[in-house]
């Protein structure tokens, strides 16, 4: 893990937001705020200056706006202004306040600008300011010292620190994604694993691909995740049997959960990282059971003739989503941890499946299948208030960012007459359902999972 540093001593990301530097305290009397438990929210025009610095961090500056920029773009909540249109250069910025009526000229609402200069030691430290333009006031400041190639997640995390402060909600954008590359032929599909920053950016290859791997789960600590591989069976090479690993994306090191046969995804960690739960198929009925990282014990959860699969926990681990065809069709089901209490959540026409719990706990993401079409929706826990966020020819596998307000899924579309298109390619959606993002990738993905915040 890359951590960020401060007077020479690692901390981790909250500490140093703890001890970040507030540089002004000037209230304002109704400073800018955008409300995104609303319907379609308008964009707030924003500009984004380069921050100051001198010789090679000159470029470095610009580099940390265009990130914030492009982060901030791409929430949907935030207009950035083209920065040929600014008046005021970063230089005139930093030693004095911002000229606002300058700004108030470009219809900018928000003013984010900073500094990055070198320290002694060969480190970076990094100054930014956000500015209510109409208000005249500061809205937060941070100084954050870091090793130079850590620059863009500094990027990141002052954009976490923008939407924070502006929507009162927790950022996402200091995360990365763990998904399925896919290549090649529909007959020779190459699939390896992949982990890349929240924006598509530090791409890397996680496995080789010579074995199919499948819906990787991130753990609640971001430094693990589990997936789903197919591996020779030892007695019979032509015989693929399901294999569940225990990957740590740090170090690289990887350790086999165990052998399921019948099992078609992989597991999900429990909300303190100690157990995962999941759905196999034992004696030809398919059940949900938990396993005990530390002993590897495992634990029947459901007991029924039907089909029970995809479950996921509820962020305070008491409670189980999953989906059954109990009922005489797929659907969502939710019950306590140990199995007991099933209650129905999904009354719609067609079949649900894939449900995640948000990690605010409020929403259940799903993907449902009516009419020809499939769906990303999202429900209450009890079943209420369904939304359906967007339709394609295929969409599947809904994962939450952390702060519970943006969904993360795959989208296909039909292939022709040859067999030629319809690659899966992974997109992002909000919960107004309006800002709808591809997530671009080196080839095909599917099967994403974002991971919770860095630490």
């Amino acid at each position: 893990m890359t951590m960020i540093e401060t007077s020479g001593f690692p901390l981790s990301r909250r500490a140093l937001f703890a001890g970040g530097l507030a540089l002004a305290s000037v209230p304002a009397a109704a400073q800018v705020r955008i409300d995104i438990t609303r319907g379609r929210v308008d964009p707030v025009p924003t500009a984004v200056s380069n921050f100051y610095g001198e010789g090679p961090e000159e470029a470095t500056g610009a580099q940390m706006a265009k990130v914030i920029a492009s982060n901030l773009e791409r929430s949907g909540l935030f207009r950035p202004i083209d920065q040929k249109a600014f008046i005021q250069s970063p230089a005139q910025m930093r030693n004095a306040p911002p000229r606002f009526p300058d700004w108030r000229s470009l219809n900018a609402a928000l003013l984010v600008q900073g500094s990055v200069e070198r320290t002694p030691d060969g480190r970076l430290k990094v100054e930014f300011r956000l500015w209510d333009v109409y208000g005249e006031s500061q809205m937060e400041g941070r100084v954050y010292t870091t090793i130079a190639a850590n620059w863009r997640r500094i990027a990141h995390i002052v954009s976490d620190a923008v939407y924070k402060r502006v929507t009162g909600e927790e950022g996402y954008f200091d995360t990365r994604i763990v998904y399925i590359s896919e290549s090649g032929p529909a007959q020779r599909r190459v699939k390896r694993l992949a982990i890349m920053d929240q924006d598509g950016f530090n791409h890397r290859f996680l496995t080789d691909g010579r074995e199919l791997v499948l819906t990787p789960r991130f753990s609640p600590t971001a430094q693990e995740i589990t997936y789903l591989a197919y591996v020779q069976s030892p007695s019979n090479p032509s015989i693929l049997r399901p294999r569940v690993y225990l990957y740590n994306i740090d170090t690289g090191q990887r350790e086999v959960v165990g052998d399921f046969p019948g099992m078609t995804f992989a597991p999900r960690f429990s909300p303190d990282g100690n157990r995962v739960i999941m759905s196999m198929a034992q004696q030809g009925n398919t059940d949900i059971y938990s396993m005990d990282l530390r002993t590897r014990q495992v634990l029947r959860v459901t007991s029924h003739p039907s089909i029970n699969t995809s479950p996921s926990y509820s962020p305070d681990g008491q409670r189980i989503v999953f989906n059954s065809d109990r009922g005489g069709s797929q659907q969502l089901y939710t019950m306590t941890s140990g199995g007991e209490n099933v209650q129905r959540i999904s009354f719609g026409t067609g079949r649900y499946s894939t449900p995640v719990w948000s990690p605010r706990g409020d929403l259940i993401a799903f993907t449902k299948q009516t009419e020809g079409d499939f769906y990303i929706g999202v429900m209450r826990p009890t079943g209420q208030d369904e939304r359906l966020l967007t339709r394609a020819f295929l969409v599947e596998a809904p994962t939450w960012a952390p702060n519970g307000r943006v969904v993360m899924y795959f989208r296909q579309g039909p292939s022709d007459a040859r067999g030629q298109g319809g690659n899966p390619r992974l997109f992002s959606i909000d919960l107004t359902g309006y800002n709808e993002r591809e997530i671009l990738t080196p080839a095909d993905g599917s099967d994403p999972a974002w991971s919770p915040l860095l630490p």
